[in-house]
């Protein structure tokens, strides 16, 4: 009998050839094995489901190992699944490699499948051939608009089965942050068509005391006021609307006990500490995207620690992060869940691995740059510096860690460095009392005739707020040596810049020029 190998690591193969071509006895055996182990994963996954008590065994201690292979299988599981019953998936996978070579090595091989991303899956392909045997169901549908703020708004659908695991989900994960009984849900994302706020509203409608006021300071204040002290207030935003928030002067934050939920985009540690100091008691964050689910990721205690220690140790930041700028974003996520890898590039690379989405994502790129830290991983670098995990805190799951630094393309090219938005909130949020006047910022290049770039700093104010008074050139050196401090490519890079594109920084009257194209209900843009 002949062999074959397949790959330099892999032990040979018997081969056996029929008139088709070539069989493989091993692999065929290994397909069917996980197979079998896809569809007791999956079955699994539906009886832990039946109750939140046994949801939270889904993130026990114990299971690092066992639940990164369980996703990795759930993961090709999904795959196989999209080939043989989603017409677009079908189409889209013809002209790539065969499914054997998956199953080369111990677990399925994964990086052989190829991307997809919202450019040559979603634009190409129409909705109903992109959902599960090509049909939009009658029933049981809700269709979301993403907020656009990449381009031009882009239409998902989201199951009756889909929606309701991701809501218990979603509840439990808020249980387990804040354990008070006494919540009271004040929802104020944008409603209407985009993702999340009316998802957000059908989480809690059932279970918890929740009212939908949307991006509305005026009613939440009143909200708080009415219902008085004697309620722990989740209110649910995006960041820039929560710091606005925080601002209002017509209620005693430090009275009430109120904790803020963000999503949408990031929050620097410094922003965080500006709304805290206004007498929050917490702000956690969770990442997802409208491509994909909800909730893909949060923070929780232990990951905002991590992420503060990293802020103050800048060699512990240099050997565990992999890009430069403002500290990421950190969170945890399950991958029999949502199995994340990223490419050559760092951009993540995401597989919704439960069965109950109707257009499922295998392996799609979403363009948000972004780094898997899984805990032994965490433990060894730590230990290089004679720190532990109880060091930093209180561990109470050991799922892996995403780094998310943001959307690849969210930065502006300066002489052969990037600056990102995170980069200029975490300065402005460092400088003295910037923070309390600002509304909003934007960052862009511009060349001249003599094609020298300059990169340009536009504040919004707060409504009210006179540019002139700030516009005489005093904050402009001061937030150049926060960007030198925690951009290394920009402190190597403002060195040979020439006079004639040294950067400018111009404050801006409230809701004036550019930033009347802001809707601060959705998301802000902060590149011009």
């Amino acid at each position: 009998m002949k062999t074959i190998s397949f790959h330099p690591k892999v032990a040979e193969f018997p081969v056996v050839k029929n008139k088709t071509g070539y069989l493989y006895p091993k692999i065929i055996f290994k397909k069917f094995i996980f197979k079998a182990i896809y569809r007791y994963l999956q079955f699994s996954y539906r009886l832990l489901m039946l109750h939140p008590s046994l949801m939270k065994l889904r993130y026990a201690k114990g299971f690092e190992k066992a639940r990164w292979n369980a996703g990795k299988i759930k993961a090709w599981g999904i795959y196989l699944m999209a080939q043989k019953n989603v017409p677009a998936y079908k189409k889209f996978y013809k002209n790539v490699p065969g499914n054997n070579e998956l199953l080369k090595t111990r677990l399925p091989e994964l990086t052989y499948i190829p991307e997809t991303d919202k450019e040559n899956y979603v634009k190409k392909y129409s909705i109903a051939e992109r959902c599960k045997k090509g049909v939009i169901p009658f029933s049981g549908i809700v269709f979301d608009e993403s907020s656009g703020s990449s381009g031009i708004p882009t239409n998902w659908l989201r199951s009756l089965k889909e929606r309701e695991e991701n809501q218990k989900i979603i509840r439990m994960a808020v249980n387990i942050l804040i354990p008070d009984k006494n919540k009271f849900i004040i929802n104020s994302f944008a409603l209407g068509p985009w993702a999340t706020g009316m998802n957000i509203s059908f989480a809690f409608e059932k279970t918890n005391l929740l009212k939908s006021l949307g991006p509305d300071e005026r009613k939440i204040v009143n909200t708080l006021k009415l219902f008085g002290t004697d309620y722990h207030y989740l209110i649910m935003g995006y960041p820039p609307f929560l710091k606005n928030l925080s601002d209002n002067k017509n209620l005693d934050w430090a009275k009430y006990k109120v904790t803020f939920i963000f999503g949408g985009e990031a929050m620097s540690e410094p922003m965080r500490r500006y709304i805290l100091d206004k007498g929050v008691k917490k702000v956690y964050g969770s990442y997802g995207a409208s491509d994909l689910d909800l909730n893909l990721s949060a923070e929780n205690d232990f990951t905002i620690s991590l992420r503060k220690i990293l802020l103050e140790n800048k060699n512990l930041a240099k050997r565990l992060l992999k890009h430069d700028g403002a500290i990421p974003m950190i969170f945890q996520y399950n991958p029999a869940d949502f199995f994340i890898e990223t490419n050559s590039e760092s951009e993540l690379l995401i597989t919704l691995c439960r069965n109950s989405y109707l257009a499922p994502k295998v392996r799609y790129n979403i363009h948000d740059l972004g780094q898997i830290v899984r805990l032994p991983e965490l433990e060894s670098i730590l230990k290089e510096f004679n720190l532990s995990v109880s060091d930093i805190g209180e561990l109470k799951t050991d799922l892996p860690f995403l780094f998310h630094y943001g959307r690849a393309d969210m930065a502006v090219a300066y002489y052969g460095c990037k600056v990102k938005p995170g980069d200029l909130q975490e300065c402005i949020f460092k400088i003295g009392d910037l923070g309390n006047v600002v509304n909003g910022f934007s960052i862009k290049t511009v060349e001249n005739e003599r094609c020298v770039k300059k990169l340009i700093i536009d504040i919004e104010l707060k409504h009210g707020l006179d540019p002139e008074k700030y516009n005489d050139g005093s904050y402009l050196y001061d937030l150049i040596a926060k960007l030198k401090e925690i951009n290394q490519d920009f402190r190597e890079s403002i060195r040979m810049v020439p006079a004639e594109g040294f950067p400018e920084l111009h404050f801006h009257k409230f809701h004036s020029q550019h930033f009347s194209e802001n809707d601060y209900r959705i998301k802000n843009k902060y590149i011009f």
